[in-house]
């Protein structure tokens, strides 16, 4: 079965964010479980817990449905010793207040090395602070997020990836979520059925869909290999309507998140329709 739905807000409560999904006829949606432009947060209350959980139930969703998305200012390929550590505590409190949710992944970017060490340091240091993370906890899988390349960005390239995963001690708490406007960006096609088949057989070959937790689903603004990261709503970029047709089509995206970041609300409901009745076909 597809999870189609988009990123939503989860102001005025955590509920919200399941009931702002179900607005827009989503069967997924993600959420930052705290303000995603602070370090730290007030610690989860039992009855912001209770609450989150009941809409939950009562919206009809799990947690194979939802994929949280952690603060943006949290790096963990962080070259410098107190950065590292300030970025690794955060993480660590966000995969924590997944699991007081009842969530099972958390999707984060994987970090940069800000051109102060190599990149091959700056991914070590993220495979270290994924297996610290899963250390602290116990049912949230670590959700690798593919990046366009942007300055000093790591994790745009497959490779990069399958090499953190390769560091990484419990295998079967790590994962990734492809977003397609990254993946563009980086250099992968994806603007015909063929190009799909191409790049998805690469992926496959060098991580492998048995990681893949979730997806994002974007247009792009910028040409194939631009490594600029700049969302469209879909079909109204450079990568076009056949790869959303595609994943929309294709088994081996079922029971995972396909998350819309696309910049204009307003058409989330239609973007969530035309995607459905894709998967119809």
């Amino acid at each position: 079965m597809k999870y189609f739905g988009a990123h939503v807000s989860a102001s005025g409560g955590l509920e919200n964010a399941v009931r702002n999904a179900q607005a827009i006829g989503a069967d997924a949606f993600a959420l930052f479980t705290k303000n995603q432009r602070q370090w730290s947060a007030p610690a989860l209350t039992a009855s912001q817990i209770a609450a989150f959980k009941e809409a939950m139930a009562e919206g009809g969703f799990t947690a194979a449905q939802v994929l949280p998305h952690d603060s943006y200012l949290i790096n963990l390929g962080h070259p410098e010793q107190e950065g590292l550590q300030k970025s690794r505590d955060a993480f660590f409190e966000e995969m924590e207040r997944c699991e007081q949710l009842g969530l099972d992944r958390l999707n984060f970017h994987p970090g940069s090395h800000l051109k102060r060490i190599t990149a091959l340091q700056s991914l070590d240091r993220i495979a270290e602070s994924v297996n610290m993370a899963l250390e602290r906890t116990s049912t949230v899988t670590a959700v690798l997020e593919n990046t366009a390349g942007q300055g000093s960005n790591l994790g745009y390239a497959f490779e990069q990836l399958a090499y953190i995963i390769e560091r990484v001690e419990d295998k079967s708490r790590v994962g990734v979520c492809i977003d397609t406007c990254h993946a563009f960006a980086a250099g992968y096609d994806l603007r015909t059925r063929e190009a799909c088949e191409a790049t998805f057989a690469e992926f496959d070959r060098i991580i492998g869909f048995n990681y893949l937790r979730g997806m994002h689903l974007n247009d792009a603004m910028r040409p194939l290999s631009s490594h600029i990261d700049r969302h469209t709503p879909l079909g109204g970029g450079e990568i076009g309507w056949a790869c959303f047709e595609y994943i929309a089509g294709d088994p081996r995206f079922d029971n995972i998140p396909l998350i819309l970041e696309t910049p204009d609300e307003s058409l989330w409901a239609e973007e969530v329709a035309k995607l459905k009745s894709f998967a119809n076909k």
